[in-house]
């Protein structure tokens, strides 16, 4: 009896994870509007900013994940958000409007900079004015759900090789985006998605305080300026949609500054940092060419006296591209 119960179990199971299965392969993708899609990101984006939320999401990659815990509150003195990383090296990140500092435990440091915006649930980054010359748009004809909460399912597809496409999630009673991935064609590159998420008020402003007592810590404000690279010389190669979207001298611990430049479509960024030959070749092992870290292209050159690392979520020929067709042309005066 035991034996035909177990059979007929398992036979149910079959059955049931068929038709489940089916409920998933009804779900369809068709042409949308660019402005309808670019709304609702961009109310995603708004969320991120205005809503009350509390949760748990993963970042995978590579087989590789991790997980953070965010706390997220608007109140008087605006935005405060606390994310606390769960797996490896104890980390949190205390944001106030757009001052985030790091805290790393085991140094009793605190590094203080510039918060960025496109920092999950947050993804623009820069202008979003050139997404619809360079993207196509799809949305799911049936919701998704994700960590139990119905979402809009939208694809963002590049029109030519030199990026990578998107597929988004978002919140259908809150706009906020639930879940993210960067995709190249049918490769998923990396996966951002809540498992828990609270909204409202549910959310308790107690959990914006870190566990650490960082009274005795050490405080290191990162030093940036902003500078203009065209006026130091510098020819930056954009790919095709790409503006500046940041341009910041910092200073490195061999006494060096170092550029970094981030240009961006308004979804994909490209970190370029530039710093002096010979400081490079001081602090570390320096090799011409492509090397991957993660879901992160990377692609360094010697350009003159200068050694030029682009990096980001973007094929590799996009960085090769950047890399080796920038140019530096001393200025007059022999600023740099």
């Amino acid at each position: 009896m035991m034996r035909y119960s177990v059979h007929w179990l398992r036979v149910f199971s079959v059955v049931l994870a068929g038709f489940c299965m089916a409920g998933v392969a009804g779900a369809q993708s068709v042409p949308a509007s660019t402005d309808e899609v670019i709304a609702l990101l961009k109310r995603a984006q708004e969320a991120a900013r205005a809503t009350d939320y509390a949760g748990v999401f993963t970042y995978q990659e590579n087989g590789a994940m991790q997980s953070s815990r965010i706390t997220h509150v608007v109140d008087g003195t605006g935005e405060r958000e606390r994310l606390e990383v769960l797996d490896g090296k104890p980390r949190e990140f205390i944001r106030h409007n757009d001052t985030l500092y790091c805290l790393i435990p085991e140094k009793k440091l605190v590094l203080v900079e510039e918060a960025r915006t496109d920092r999950f649930p947050g993804m623009f980054l820069g202008d979003t004015g050139h997404l619809m010359g360079h993207y196509n748009f799809m949305r799911d004809t049936q919701p998704s759900r994700v960590a139990g909460r119905e979402c809009t399912v939208v694809h963002v597809n590049p029109k030519t090789p030199d990026r990578y496409g998107y597929k988004f999630c978002v919140d259908r009673e809150t706009n906020l985006l639930v879940k993210a991935q960067t995709v190249n064609g049918l490769t998923i590159v990396d996966d951002i998605a809540f498992t828990m998420l609270q909204v409202g008020e549910k959310v308790s402003p107690e959990h914006l305080h870190s566990a650490w007592n960082t009274g005795n810590w050490k405080q290191v404000e990162i030093a940036t300026h902003s500078i203009d690279a065209s006026q130091l010389g510098w020819r930056i190669h954009t790919p095709p949609g790409f503006q500046f979207a940041t341009q910041i001298s910092r200073p490195m611990k061999s006494g060096e500054a170092v550029k970094h430049l981030v240009l961006s479509d308004g979804l994909a960024a490209i970190s370029v940092f530039i710093e002096p030959f010979e400081a490079a070749r001081t602090t570390r092992s320096l090799s011409k060419g492509a090397r991957k870290n993660g879901a992160i292209n990377v692609f360094a050159t010697r350009i003159g006296d200068y050694w030029l690392t682009a990096l980001g979520a973007v094929p590799v020929a996009t960085l090769q591209a950047v890399a080796e067709q920038t140019q530096f042309i001393a200025p007059a005066g022999g600023q740099q």
